[in-house]
């Protein structure tokens, strides 16, 4: 998030174009408005919750607070059984919700920092750590557990360094990238409460599309950083 100054509290300016446009710098370029049905129906929410979270005085890192602290609970979650993994499902798919609108809040609100965007993946990463644990708690084997958490987070770190060497822009949208995570977890708990073994599958299944884009994210930056070089 690019630091911008607020505007009076309560009082919302950004209309949906503008918004759109915001967004979209602060996704490597890539415009919303552009996008998929229900890429684009799912900005157009999280514009409109995050008018209203604005409105009420709600900020960013309010919502992204919250949303980490709902992703703590999941592992507790799991420990109840089978309904367990059902809630933990339930309590995954929320705190995504509101790691929507923690960029939505500020962009509406004009409340965008360095501070926050840092804070944000952070938070990005201890929740995925959450739903790993909770994995493993539902039976995954911890190894694989382990193999698939350091893939994932081995792609945002080799990214997060390519645009400090140099790389402007995202590079290439992978099949792994945050939200086919939180579909991973979503859906593995959801079975895991019907099959437990469903759990390792999921997790076999996050760890091969982790592989699959690492190796995307290598092309890209070698060629983004051969262009700029």
């Amino acid at each position: 998030m690019a630091t911008a100054g607020a505007p009076a509290r309560g009082r919302l300016t950004v209309l949906w174009d503008d918004y759109a446009t915001a967004w979209s710098g602060l996704h490597g370029g890539f415009d919303p408005r552009r996008a998929s049905f229900l890429v684009r129906g799912w900005v157009r929410i999280a514009y409109g919750v995050g008018s209203w979270l604005g409105r009420h005085r709600v900020g960013p890192m309010t919502v992204t607070t919250a949303g980490l602290l709902i992703c703590a609970t999941v592992p507790a979650a799991v420990l109840l059984g089978r309904w367990g993994a059902l809630l933990a499902a339930v309590l995954v798919l929320v705190a995504a919700l509101a790691d929507g609108l923690d960029g939505a809040v500020a962009v509406i609100t004009g409340r965008t920092t360095k501070l926050g965007y840092v804070y944000d993946s952070v938070a990005d990463r201890l929740g995925e750590l959450a739903w790993l644990i909770a994995f493993w708690l539902a039976g995954a084997p911890g190894w694989l557990v382990v193999t698939a958490g350091a893939a994932s987070w081995l792609q945002e770190y080799a990214r997060a360094r390519a645009t400090a060497a140099g790389m402007s822009e995202i590079g290439v949208v992978t099949v792994a990238e945050r939200p086919t995570r939180v579909l991973v977890a979503i859906f593995g708990l959801l079975a895991a409460a019907l099959v437990p073994v469903a759990i390792t599958v999921a997790t076999a299944v996050w760890l091969g599309l982790a592989l699959v884009a690492g190796v995307q994210l290598a092309v890209a930056i070698g060629r983004a950083l051969r262009t700029s070089s």
